[in-house]
């Protein structure tokens, strides 16, 4: 499975502590939303946000580092296939105002954005 990282993942020794097997294979450009600082980063609508392709079977073990199971992050999958962890800007204490389109919980609004919106990841060649 192929996941644009753009934060502490990008460190090929992090990413090596969290998971047993993974291969970056590329740089990459998250289109549709820009990364924002909190107690972790996370994303927001609009923008772009450089980062990185890793690839892992041990989705589970990301999933378990994100926080996925307590709503820290949502894994959300982008146009392209490609997965993606977006952080809920109320947990992470993100200071500048955010706002994801929509009244229903966090995750619906962020995947509806990401289809209205054709969210997709471009790699550098």
């Amino acid at each position: 499975m192929r996941v644009f990282v753009y934060g502490t993942l990008t460190d090929p020794d992090r990413a090596g502590a969290v998971v047993e097997q993974f291969e970056f294979v590329g740089e990459a450009t998250l289109v549709g939303l820009h990364r924002v600082e909190g107690r972790y980063p996370t994303l927001v609508p609009g923008g772009e946000t450089e980062g990185r392709l890793l690839e892992t079977s041990d989705i589970h073990a990301l999933d378990n580092y994100e926080g996925v199971s307590h709503g820290l992050y949502c894994r959300v999958q982008v146009q392209d296939g490609i997965n993606v962890y977006v952080g809920d800007p109320a947990k992470l204490n993100v200071e500048e105002p955010i706002s994801w389109p929509g009244n229903d919980a966090f995750e619906s609004r962020v995947r509806r954005f990401i289809e209205e919106q054709n969210v997709h990841v471009r790699t550098t060649k």
